[in-house]
């Protein structure tokens, strides 16, 4: 395993600061230099925030207030740990995706019905308008036409295209854009055409369109009626996410099934699209791929600006004040560690995985423990119950794996449980106060109030029935040696059918099948044995 002795990125620290409580009080002061140097203003909110703790302050104004300093948290965290080209790196594909797919899916395709609402389209020729699609692809963008992602070509054209529409029809409403300098634009596409010698050919008609709104909705029909024949394509709908909406629940059949004869009966199974064949003892979930957890932030509405974010607080019958129940029985009351889940999908979408993470483990600092394949309260307690909920779990895993598999990811994770300055109750661990507990049970309930206590300041003995496999002292550390820093969590990586139960999360060790990732336990496991406080035996 690659090992070094990381130097940090903020001068006057070294690594073992980071275990260090009185040194990470001094961290903080940093922290909160660089963010009074670059906004005063947000500075002085957040203080009189961690002062006052919330009171007199409005759901909405901390929300706001997380969402803001986020992103510090974020910039400040890579420049420590040397990662910031990383970081950054991950916020450019991110802010691409739905600056392409989801711009091109909510500007162009979202619309099409509407568009095409009492058109005749069985005489269109689909090879002319794909034909005519390609065109205007090869000639006003040819960038786009060398992307070997068929999807996001299609998307980078139809973006641009959209939202140039979307702002020549906001102001034939009389309503202000924020679109930078529309007509140019337009003019560039002009351009382009222009000198491209099929296109001016067979885009005379457009291209004479002086009015720029009028030859850009010219440009926005040739994409319109690509994207409505693509919409009957299945080879195109069923893995293109700027062609996935949301579905309608029937609560009364919720779970599609096939019946099958066996005889003298009938039996209900699973669709077979839906089945996963298990082999061996690998990991039968993947998880969601980036694109497809991007889908689920786009869906998000971000209803903690609004104080609706019912994913986290649940949902409120305003007559009684009571949580409201659905039509299977279940009281929606939302995430039971009320979790600031809405903020950290907006802190997500703008590309901060880091400033993301660090808003989970304000409320769900064992987060490696939740998230996908563990819990869904939040989906059950989400705004849209009418329709297909976000997939919240897939949201806050993605978010977790994006920053452990950075460079020093695992020490980036295990940084924010000890240290973490959005946590305005306990921004970082306090020293040890003398005074030991003892923890039963390391399963889930034992684990999370094991670094409780710890970051309390109290001494832990934490046992379990099962017989805890120790981890290699140069991962923990002991009592005179701090552990060596794990520069990839690659490396510790281990596919579940070779790896070794290490005894250690109880019920997530023994009790749960190969659906959920159980390195996630050794994330956990090694975070808490690190703690110079803590000791497990089983």
């Amino acid at each position: 395993m690659e090992q070094n002795n990381l130097t940090l990125g903020i001068p006057g620290f070294s690594y073992p600061d980071l275990y260090d409580s009185n040194r990470l009080k001094d961290l903080l002061d940093v922290f909160d230099a660089s963010v009074k140097k670059h906004d005063a203003d947000l500075f002085n909110r957040f203080v009189a925030y961690r002062l006052n703790q919330g009171k007199g302050l409005a759901p909405e104004a901390i929300s706001d207030l997380l969402v803001c300093m986020g992103p510090y948290v974020g910039q400040f965290v890579a420049t420590l740990f040397n990662v910031t080209k990383q970081h950054q790196a991950q916020a450019e594909r991110i802010k691409d995706e739905f600056a392409s797919i989801f711009a091109y899916k909510n500007e162009v395709v979202a619309k099409l019905n509407l568009a095409f609402k009492d058109v005749n389209v069985s005489t269109w020729d689909k090879a002319a308008i794909n034909t005519r699609f390609n065109l205007l692809v090869a000639a006003a963008f040819p960038e786009a036409d060398k992307d070997n992602d068929a999807e996001h070509r299609v998307a980078r054209v139809g973006a641009s295209i959209g939202l140039l529409s979307a702002h020549y029809k906001l102001l034939a409403k009389g309503k202000e854009s924020d679109y930078v300098n529309a007509d140019g634009a337009a003019l560039e596409l002009r351009n382009k055409l222009s000198v491209h010698q099929q296109a001016t050919t067979e885009f005379k008609d457009i291209i004479a369109l002086h009015d720029p709104a009028e030859f850009v909705q010219g440009l926005m029909e040739i994409v319109q009626r690509w994207s409505y024949v693509a919409q009957n394509n299945p080879a195109i709908t069923e893995h293109w996410l700027s062609f996935k909406f949301p579905e309608k629940r029937d609560f009364d059949h919720l779970v599609e099934h096939d019946v099958v004869n066996k005889g003298e009966f009938t039996a209900w199974m699973g669709e077979l699209k839906h089945r996963r064949r298990r082999d061996g003892f690998k990991l039968t979930d993947p998880r969601f791929n980036q694109r497809e957890v991007l889908s689920e932030v786009d869906h998000c509405i971000y209803c903690h600006e609004r104080d609706t974010d019912s994913c986290s607080k649940g949902m409120i019958n305003k007559k009684t004040n009571l949580f409201k129940v659905d039509p299977l029985g279940v009281t929606t009351t939302g995430c039971p560690l009320d979790e600031k889940i809405s903020e950290m999908h907006l802190v997500k979408r703008n590309g901060d995985n880091i400033g993301a993470l660090a808003i989970i483990i304000i409320d769900n600092p064992m987060c490696p423990g939740t998230g996908h394949r563990i819990c869904n309260d939040c989906m059950k307690g989400c705004i849209y119950q009418k329709t297909d909920p976000v997939n919240i779990p897939q949201i806050e895993t993605n978010v977790l794996t994006d920053v452990l598999f950075m460079p020093y990811g695992f020490e980036i994770y295990s940084l924010l449980t000890r240290w973490n300055p959005l946590n305005v109750k306990r921004p970082y661990m306090l020293p040890y106060n003398g005074k030991n507990a003892l923890v039963v049970g390391l399963g889930p309930a034992g684990y999370t109030m094991s670094h409780y206590l710890l970051n309390e300041g109290f001494g832990v003995a934490g046992i379990d029935a099962l017989k805890l496999e120790p981890l290699p002292t140069y991962l923990t550390g002991d009592s005179t040696t701090l552990p060596q820093p794990v520069v990839d969590f690659k490396e510790l990586y281990e596919q579940l059918d070779e790896r070794i139960l290490a005894g250690f999360g109880g019920v997530a060790e023994y009790g749960i099948t190969v659906r959920w990732d159980k390195n996630f336990l050794k994330v956990i496991y090694l975070t808490l044995l690190r703690r110079q406080a803590f000791r497990a035996y089983g």
